[in-house]
């Protein structure tokens, strides 16, 4: 059975980091694009970042771009979300996702984690 459990979020200032982590189980994780995803509150899901299955190349949404870094590590399935200089415009749900294809879409995507709140301050 596949599984991605996502942790490391919570409540920090503006200015802030928190990183968070995507575990994987069910042995997909090598085989898969990781992607984090986020939801405000009204809002609909947006890309955030995107790392290929050999690690070699991320992508970024604009606004994350400097302050965010996406990495994994494949001998312990699990990726990461490094983010630094938060913003209170960066709260919202994070969602982890495993999946192929584009790397921006939602719906290029199979797996998904059950997602982490991270709530920044002013």
């Amino acid at each position: 059975q596949v599984q991605l459990v996502e942790s490391g979020g919570g409540l920090v200032q503006a200015g802030g980091s928190l990183r968070l982590s995507c575990a994987a189980s069910g042995g997909i994780f090598v085989s898969r694009n990781m992607g984090w995803f986020r939801q405000a509150p009204g809002k609909e899901r947006e890309f955030v970042a995107a790392i290929s299955r050999s690690g070699g190349s991320t992508y970024y949404t604009d606004s994350v771009k400097g302050r965010f870094t996406i990495s994994r590590d494949n001998a312990k399935n699990t990726a990461y979300l490094q983010m630094n200089s938060l913003k209170p415009e960066d709260t919202a749900v994070y969602y982890c996702a495993a999946g192929r294809g584009s790397y921006y879409l939602t719906t290029s995507y199979d797996y998904w984690g059950q997602g982490t709140q991270v709530t920044v301050s002013s």
